[in-house]
């Protein structure tokens, strides 16, 4: 389980330092082409969720992260024992979600700066703890198929 612990620290630490070379080295709304027409350093700041929705409501994102903290190590503890895709999941969720909480509570606002353009659609700007909450995401759902999946032909 400590492995698990050291993933999401991991996570943190490198959003956090992404995190921080871009507020320290780009001014804000500065752009920086790594791929011409594909993919940008963008220095951008968020104060809502993915897509900039719910604007300004710190007081509900706390409230969400904490919940989803207290049952993402919860579920850890009690279901994903014995399962190290599940468990990697929950560790990229875990650290994810506390990447993003430390900006909301030090900043009121989260640093997003991956900045890509998927034929011809300006995606969302994002950063490194919204990767790994959702590639963590993705690997519930698969170890979750394949977990129903063994049950049928049980």
């Amino acid at each position: 389980m400590l492995l698990y612990y050291i993933v999401a620290t991991v996570v943190i630490a490198i959003d956090q330092l992404t995190k921080w070379l871009v507020v320290s080295k780009m001014e804000l709304y500065e752009q920086i082409p790594i791929i011409d027409n594909f993919f940008y350093l963008t220095s951008h700041r968020n104060s809502g969720a993915a897509w900039g929705i719910l604007q300004d409501q710190m007081l509900f994102f706390y409230i969400v992260t904490v919940v989803v903290l207290v049952g993402v190590i919860y579920y850890m503890h009690t279901y994903a024992k014995g399962n190290k895709l599940l468990s990697l999941g929950l560790s990229l969720i875990l650290g994810g979600a506390i990447g993003n909480f430390i900006d909301r509570l030090i900043h009121q606002e989260v640093v997003d700066f991956l900045d890509f353009i998927i034929f011809k659609y300006d995606y969302p700007i994002f950063n490194i703890a919204d990767s790994a909450l959702v590639v963590g995401v993705i690997l519930v759902i698969i170890t979750t198929f394949v977990d129903e999946k063994k049950k049928g032909k049980a």
